[in-house]
């Protein structure tokens, strides 16, 4: 690529989940790994041996049984894909500062800085790949291109364990015969609406008049589309987000209707969330709850927080308040979570609450997450959950 233009990384992890499952247990090798379990639970990753039989992530895990009945499936260890993300995004790091984390498992890197020092964008993706392969015994996929639209589309083109530049000069040659749904933002009912209107590729997005997209779409999506159609993609590679929310939810393997065993499933949500909230220094001002019910309908309940709070104990009450507030009467429960929402940095609730709002059980907060810290985060937790394990 030209010195004026951008090289932008997307970088990849194959089947990341499942791949730190294999890792961690060598006599999973060979085999179709799924990581995903209970009777209504969904695929969350899987192995390309799984892949060969159809599974796919999301998928029930009903039908990646009746799939592969022979696949290993393994529940969600959410802590240590982290702890194996964080050692990915290090070595993210140390080729560049510019990186963006999209999830665990994927981030965006500018590396047009690092160049001059560390070669070519093909030599710099060539170099993770081999240093994450040899430190983490896992394997990525990395796309490169000018822009963060077109790396991330090339990345997913030269999976599993592949590497693919794509030409500025050529990037029409590449996009165009592409499928419209390989664009961000374009879902099934998106999808549905393109192929009402007799589009089917991003060159027939792309030769659409841009008012006819924005009319059917919507102004943002459909001036969105049109965009990326032709390939334009101007967002820059954004070091630091600000987290909005952090959730957690439970899919029970058969429908609740006593409202003490739903209390209990708060807690434990609750718990959860909070923990990671507080590891990652923040406090949230809003509590959300969601519930689903047997016949699949949803409600959410939220409320605002005249403090931000970082307490478990707090947060619970809250929760527990706004379920109880739904008056239900035996309805028959799918699935509940907690949200911890519009989060702030917690250094900046401690100087509004101080000497006004360090309560107790803040207190006992604390020293329980130095407890969890020294010994483990099974190592200390509320009594009615002592016996519970750890959801999907």
């Amino acid at each position: 690529m030209s010195e004026n233009i951008a090289t932008i990384l997307h970088v990849d992890m194959d089947a990341f989940y499942a791949s730190v499952e294999e890792r961690d247990d060598p006599k999973l090798k060979g085999k179709a790994v799924v990581v995903g379990v209970g009777k209504r639970g969904v695929v969350s990753a899987a192995n390309y041996e799984a892949r060969k039989f159809g599974i796919r992530a999301a998928m029930p895990i009903y039908k990646a049984k009746a799939l592969a009945p022979h696949a290993v499936f393994i529940a969600p260890n959410m802590a240590r894909y982290a702890e194996v993300s964080e050692q990915v995004m290090a070595i993210f790091r140390d080729v560049t500062p510019q990186v963006e984390p999209i999830s665990l498992d994927e981030a965006f890197l500018d590396v047009t800085g690092a160049r001059r020092l560390l070669g070519s964008g093909i030599e710099i993706a060539d170099q993770i790949r081999k240093r994450v392969e040899k430190d983490l015994g896992i394997t990525c996929s990395v796309g490169i291109a000018h822009n963060k639209f077109i790396a991330k589309i090339a990345s997913g083109r030269c999976k599993p364990n592949g590497v693919l530049e794509v030409d500025p000069e050529k990037m029409l040659e590449f996009l165009h015969p592409l499928a419209a749904n390989e664009i961000w933002g374009v879902g099934p009912k998106t999808n549905e609406l393109l192929e009402k209107m007799g589009l089917f590729t991003i060159a027939d997005i792309a030769n659409t008049p841009r008012s006819t997209l924005i009319r059917v779409l919507g102004q943002a999506s459909g001036a969105s589309l049109y965009e990326l159609a032709w390939g334009r993609d101007y967002r820059d590679v954004i070091t630091e987000h600000a987290e909005k929310s952090i959730s957690a939810s439970q899919t029970f393997d058969v429908d609740l209707y006593q409202p003490e065993e739903i209390l209990k499933e708060f807690l434990r949500l609750t718990e959860k969330s909070a923990d990671r909230m507080r590891a990652k220094g923040l406090a949230a001002s809003t509590i959300s709850i969601k519930v689903r019910f047997a016949d699949f309908k949803t409600i959410s309940r939220s409320k605002s927080l005249d403090l931000p709070t970082t307490g478990t104990q707090e947060i619970f009450e809250v929760a527990k308040s706004l379920y109880l507030g739904l008056e239900l009467d035996r309805v028959l429960v799918r699935l509940v979570g907690v949200s911890l929402d519009s989060l702030v940095e917690n250094d900046d609730v401690t100087q509004m609450v101080l000497g006004e709002r360090i309560s107790s059980w803040q207190q006992a907060d604390r020293a329980i997450d130095r407890v969890k810290a020294k010994f483990g985060s099974g190592s200390l937790r509320p009594a009615r959950l002592v016996d519970d394990k750890d959801g999907d």
